[in-house]
């Protein structure tokens, strides 16, 4: 799967009807809040639909599983590399995308192969799943990266901020594995599950989604259908 990050010079989804798939590609806008007709505050998160193209279709024959690849994150013509202007000529696609993902499905024809993906089963109140590479906060000490508490701040003590004993005696003699010390944090591929969709706009080219989800301004995430929850 291909990783997600900072995205640029995207165009909003044609509104064409396409492939109906359980997965697709959007940018985090940010966040926002809107309020519903008995007057309650929501707070959602703006996602920017762009344009996700079927440029491959995965078979059990040809590779042993069946999915669908799409393409999505559209750039310059200059900017794209010779193999993946060979790969979309043979998608015959005009989008010029550069990252690509795949999605799991069954039973997918190889007319797919150039349509857009719909998100006209992506209607409001619709439970999803929503995958991001979080913020990176760099090296970080045990107080922020795993809530330590710490040590008194005054009275001559001089513990503060720091980790602690982390040894055994004699036996066993060295640090166990997974002991959470200092280090880097962030920046890893995470999902939340089982969030909402506020509002879809087709139009304009924009999705509200309750709550917040994972990764920073202008990077790609990845919404998909519910696993543990529909609706």
């Amino acid at each position: 799967m291909a990783e997600e990050t900072k995205a640029q010079e995207v165009a909003a989804p044609t509104g064409k009807a396409g492939v109906e798939l359980s997965s697709f590609y959007g940018i985090k806008a940010g966040m926002t809040r809107i309020f519903d007709e008995a007057g309650n505050h929501i707070p959602v998160t703006v996602i920017k639909l762009i344009p996700n193209v079927v440029t491959q279709i995965k078979t059990i024959d040809k590779d042993g599983y069946e999915a669908c690849q799409i393409g999505f994150g559209e750039k310059r013509e200059k900017l794209i590399t010779k193999p993946i202007k060979g790969q979309l000529a043979k998608a015959k696609t005009d989008k010029l995308v550069t990252r690509f993902a795949e999605v799991k499905v069954a039973g997918v024809d190889a007319s797919a192969v150039g349509q857009e993906v719909s998100i006209a089963s992506f209607t409001a109140n619709t439970s999803i799943d929503v995958t991001g590479v979080t913020k990176g906060k760099g090296f970080q000490g045990v107080i922020k990266r795993f809530n330590f508490s710490g040590g008194p701040g005054s009275h001559g003590h001089t513990f503060h901020r720091g980790t602690g004993s982390i040894g055994q005696r004699a036996t066993p003699g060295r640090v166990w594995k997974n002991k959470k010390l200092p280090g880097h944090m962030g920046d890893k591929k995470q999902t939340v599950q089982n969030l909402s969709v506020v509002e879809v706009n087709a139009d304009k080219g924009y999705m509200l989604i309750r709550g917040s989800v994972p990764g920073s301004t202008s990077s790609f995430v990845r919404i998909s259908k519910a696993v543990k929850k529909n609706k």
